[in-house]
């Protein structure tokens, strides 16, 4: 898609949590259109654009949702939700990246968010939902405590409605006893310890990773063995922060040993 520069009006600020904010935007719907999984750039000044991914699939309302994550130690944050808050408008370009929702697989999908890395996986099942609502989807959301799980009603209510689609909550800090449901998981430990135990196989899978570097090539790092595919594995951090290799060993052919 041909990136474009828009004027937004922002309809709603909405604090989730002490920490994250949800932001509601309106315009030109013909001028929104992204795919799934896909982020946009926000003006904050003359000279600074801040990306995020899009937390919503195109639905050709003219609707956007940010997930946005306020540092008020950090200076562009503390400036970021002033302009938020003040602005009737907002500059935007959009839409970036490759890390989408590809719409001619039918291949179970997983998805490793951490944080408001939700967000990107938000507008992929989405998308995946409306197109196949039988489809399989475990969602995995890795954040330190359970109030960083700002949205946490809504994958439990996909867990409620769709029989294949399953919530794993990966808490580091602490594992709630009253968070299991039917289809709703809870753990407690890193992210990709947490992904080593307690996944058997990933083969057949398409995988989206969103997250800082660290975490992705981590989780990465302990998938490997587990038949992760390289041509089905997704996430902005290879575009932006790439690693060579991307895998920790060659696990598209097998050793020597094993033919031995």
């Amino acid at each position: 898609m041909t990136v474009r520069t828009l004027t937004c009006q922002v309809t709603a600020v909405e604090d989730l949590t002490p920490d994250v904010f949800r932001v509601h935007l309106a315009g030109r719907s013909e001028a929104m259109v992204h795919a799934p999984g896909q982020y946009l750039e926000l003006q904050l000044d003359e000279e600074t654009w801040v990306p995020f991914s899009i937390a919503n699939a195109h639905a050709d309302d003219g609707y956007l949702e940010l997930h946005i994550q306020h540092w008020p130690e950090r200076e562009n944050s503390a400036r970021l939700r002033e302009v938020v808050l003040h602005a009737h408008q907002l500059s935007l370009r959009l839409p970036g990246g490759d890390c989408v929702l590809d719409t001619t697989s039918q291949r179970p999908l997983t998805l490793i968010a951490a944080g408001t890395g939700f967000a990107q996986m938000k507008a992929i099942i989405e998308a995946a939902l409306e197109s196949d609502p039988a489809r399989e989807i475990e969602l995995w959301w890795a954040v330190k405590e359970r109030r960083d799980l700002y949205l946490e009603s809504l994958p439990r209510e996909w867990a409620a409605t769709y029989p294949n689609f399953r919530f794993h909550g990966v808490i580091e800090v602490d594992r709630p006893d009253d968070f299991a449901n039917e289809r709703t998981f809870a753990y407690q430990g890193r992210i990709d310890d947490v992904l080593a135990r307690s996944i058997d196989t990933l083969a057949g899978c398409d995988v989206y990773l969103s997250g800082s570097p660290g975490m992705v090539y981590s989780c990465i790092d302990s998938l490997a063995m587990r038949g992760l595919d390289p041509s089905r594995t997704f996430s902005d951090v290879f575009a932006y922060a790439p690693r060579e290799p991307l895998f920790p060993i060659d696990v598209s052919s097998p050793s020597k040993e094993s033919l031995t």
